[in-house]
């Protein structure tokens, strides 16, 4: 059996961007005119390695446009690198997008087996989950509402519960815990300190710095799609904070000019 959870190895993510623009003002409210195409490519992760071991919780900290969701989304399966690759040993469970995964049509109880079947489980064994699912979401009659009518709050409660009753043995948290309340919040974080003690393995992006010191084993710092610091959770937010206080001075001297 392989020791580690998940293996990146040298990945870059590169996007082809492509801006359009018209000749001039009037051209922009004519029924025919030409644009002007500029492309270039775009590297939203550039050459990023890391282990993750099994059981352990790694918290990514970095601004936004970092490269934080993109790496997610890499190691879920969403996106296939440019270059470079990733190896993952188990199921995963990733929360990167709220409410990706759900139909809107449907009722929260609806997803609940929906999702249930998506991730190889029978019929009968989600329905052994679904009660366990619906008290921890505690969304009381919106469980049978369609998720179209939900509050960015309720997705939340119903794709975390979800997520987490499955039992995945990798689970990857795209800061969708922000938009719930603080109690929730709490009790998402004490199910998270469970599951890691069952030797569970969790990727945790949040800008929350307070939680990453508190329940992470180890972070990482992206910067422009790069890995700067690869250490223990206190050592890399005292250098996100320097990172963010240089980009601050270089604005204000900027505004000043």
């Amino acid at each position: 059996m392989e020791s580690f959870a998940i293996r990146v190895e040298n990945v870059t993510q590169r996007f082809r961007m492509i801006q359009e623009r018209p000749d001039s003002i009037r051209e922009l409210f004519t029924k025919f005119f030409r644009h002007r195409t500029t492309v270039h490519d775009f590297d939203a992760v550039k050459n990023v390695s890391f282990t993750v071991s099994k059981g352990e919780m790694l918290g990514l900290v970095g601004r936004n446009g970092s490269g934080k969701s993109t790496l997610l989304k890499i190691i879920a399966g969403v996106y296939l690198p440019t270059s470079g690759g990733v190896q993952v040993n188990g199921t995963i469970a990733p929360l990167i997008e709220l409410g990706a995964g759900f139909h809107g049509e449907l009722t929260g109880r609806e997803n609940i087996l929906m999702n249930g079947l998506l991730m190889g489980f029978s019929k009968r064994e989600m329905l052994a989950r679904e009660q366990r699912i619906i008290e921890f979401a505690d969304i009381g009659e919106f469980i049978d509402a369609p998720v179209k009518q939900y509050s960015s709050g309720m997705y939340t409660r119903l794709a975390f519960a979800v997520a987490t009753e499955v039992d995945p043995d990798i689970l990857v948290i795209d800061e969708i815990l922000a938009v719930g309340d603080s109690a929730f919040q709490l009790k998402c974080m004490e199910r998270l300190e469970r599951f890691r003690k069952s030797n569970k393995t969790i990727l945790f992006v949040t800008h929350n710095l307070h939680q990453v010191v508190e329940y992470c084993d180890r972070a990482i710092l992206l910067e422009k799609g790069q890995m700067l610091l690869d250490a223990s959770p206190q050592d890399v937010i005292d250098a996100y904070a320097g990172t963010t206080k240089d980009i601050e001075q270089e604005l204000a001297v900027a505004q000043n000019r």
